[in-house]
């Protein structure tokens, strides 16, 4: 018999291994999608400009980063130079009660976002309603059994669960599912221990995450659980009665209680320097503004394109965690510094709130909040809520607020009308484009503080230092050059008022 089949062209058959491995990688990397939404968005939407500066720390960041899309089986045997570590599968799991079920979808995709940024690979996601999450295993018991088939059936080594589990129902329910269960706030904290740079943002991060363990600690079985103290007899006492000492478990939570304590302390030695620079520019009257918002709503992106920074920009949740200042003129010259805060989230853990408070006191200490909103996110309404409930608790509320919908260029007109009647005065910016940015620094110099006192002076030639200072610190009115020196009538702060006070023409008023 003839045979028919087709035989393989030579190109086919002789195919590189290497090839083969990284053209899958190809096929199987780039923006995954969950549910109806993307978790992050797409590099075409995140393209750098020339504002963001050098950004030393991503070729850093991205050297630490795992390789996702390979898989770890192998095909043939001439792969095994190319296997690369497998990467953490999970399932999301989320509990919503009657009329909330947007909500609960859009707070799923969030996760997804998270666990992404946190380096896993997000299979799946189920959503139960019910009126309270269950008390033993979060979700009712049919469902728990339903998600062990859905991990079953995915392949998936972790479950997420969307909120903070209680130490029993994650135990509970790990017993259902057989596998690892861990809650939002575990995978937060990872995020921030990937992300933290600097001696204080470690120690700060430390410190939130032993607070979150201390009572979730668990002990391992009989052969670790106890330490006699002392010849411990048949009754179980030892010579004098000194007992059975302490269980494993017992020195453990005595030395994270001591660790805590340790970085509390270096947490508070941080402090007089940073309030030593907060003084300094207090002292020099200079006006901080303080960019606080969302994560991902393009903070750093926007300092950037305000002040060309060089701060890392990343499509990532929580990219920057370390306080950043920078300074910046207004167009008639007064100095201001900018400073780009750490981002907020729905649900922050309070470990991470309490940990942070130094870095939130900078908004707290500011003159003018630019609140920062990702235009483009489904549910603009709710980042703003959760951003300003932050704000209040560090006591800023009071404070001027310009908010700025980021990412104009991903917003159509529609979408416009709907963020107009949320926030009517709002400015709409793109850190990509540059739309907006103009009109946005004239508003950030209009809400910044005057100098109080007014001073008409004749400042002799010799005194050019005083001159100066009244063109970097104060706002001139008006200047005129004569033959004794020069005349200036300017608003000016009170300690450079006190300077001026020889050189006075009338009488300073203070507003």
């Amino acid at each position: 018999m003839t045979d028919t089949t087709t035989p393989r062209s030579t190109e086919e058959t002789l195919v590189d291994p290497v090839d083969r491995v990284l053209s899958r990688a190809d096929g199987r990397s780039g923006v995954r999608v969950f549910g109806a939404a993307q978790a992050l968005q797409d590099e075409t939407t995140v393209a750098q400009v020339d504002t963001d500066g050098d950004q030393w720390d991503r070729e850093e960041r991205a050297a630490l980063r795992r390789v996702p899309g390979l898989s770890t089986e192998l095909e043939d045997v001439t792969e095994v130079e190319y296997r690369q570590l497998r990467l953490e599968n999970v399932v999301l799991v989320g509990v919503h009660p009657q009329g909330a079920q947007e909500d609960a979808e859009n707070s799923l995709r969030e996760l997804a976002a998270l666990a992404e940024t946190a380096g896993a690979v997000v299979l799946d996601g189920v959503l139960q309603r019910r009126p309270h999450p269950d008390p033993a295993t979060y979700v009712g018991r049919g469902k728990a059994h339903e998600l062990h088939d859905i991990v079953a059936a995915v392949g998936a080594d972790t479950v997420i669960a969307d909120t903070e589990l209680a130490p029993s129902q994650r135990r509970a329910l790990e017993d259902v599912v057989k596998v690892k269960v861990i809650d939002r706030t575990t995978v937060i904290l990872d995020i921030f221990s990937q992300h933290a740079k600097s001696r204080e943002g470690k120690a700060q991060v430390e410190l939130a995450q032993l607070e979150y363990l201390l009572p979730r600690l668990r002990g391992w079985g009989e052969s670790m659980s106890r330490q006699a103290g002392g010849q411990v007899g048949a009754g179980g006492a030892g010579m004098g009665s000194r007992g059975p000492g302490e269980t494993k478990i017992e020195l453990d939570r005595r030395r994270i209680r001591t660790r805590m304590a340790q970085l509390r302390r270096q947490i508070r030695d941080f402090a007089p320097a940073r309030e030593a620079k907060r003084a300094e520019r207090k002292r020099n009257t200079v006006p901080s503004v303080a960019i606080a918002g969302y994560t991902n709503a393009g903070k750093s992106s926007l300092l950037n394109r305000l002040t060309s920074a060089g701060v890392l920009v990343e499509n990532a949740l929580f990219a920057t965690l370390d306080a950043t200042v920078r300074r910046s003129e207004t167009s008639d010259g007064r100095v201001y510094t900018l400073t780009d805060t750490v981002g907020f989230v729905r649900n922050l853990p309070h470990q991470l709130v309490e940990a942070f408070r130094s870095t939130l006191e900078e908004v707290g200490d500011a003159d003018v909040i630019l609140h920062v909103v990702d235009g483009s996110h489904p549910d603009p309404a709710a980042q703003l809520a959760t951003v300003r409930d932050v704000i209040g608790d560090v006591g800023a509320r009071d404070l001027p607020e310009l908010v700025v919908f980021n990412k104009a260029d991903l917003v159509d007109d529609g979408t416009r009308m709907v963020l107009r009647g949320l926030e009517p005065k709002a400015h709409f910016v793109s850190s990509r484009t540059g739309e907006g940015v103009d009109e946005l620094r004239t508003a950030i110099e209009a809400a910044l503080p005057l100098p109080e006192v007014e001073v008409d002076v004749l400042v002799p030639y010799d005194r050019g230092d005083l001159v100066s200072a009244v063109h970097e610190h104060g706002l001139i009115l008006a200047q005129e050059h004569g033959e004794e020196g020069t005349r200036l009538h300017a608003r000016v702060p009170a300690v450079l008022s006190g300077r001026l006070a020889p050189y006075a023409l009338g009488e300073a008023r203070a507003s």
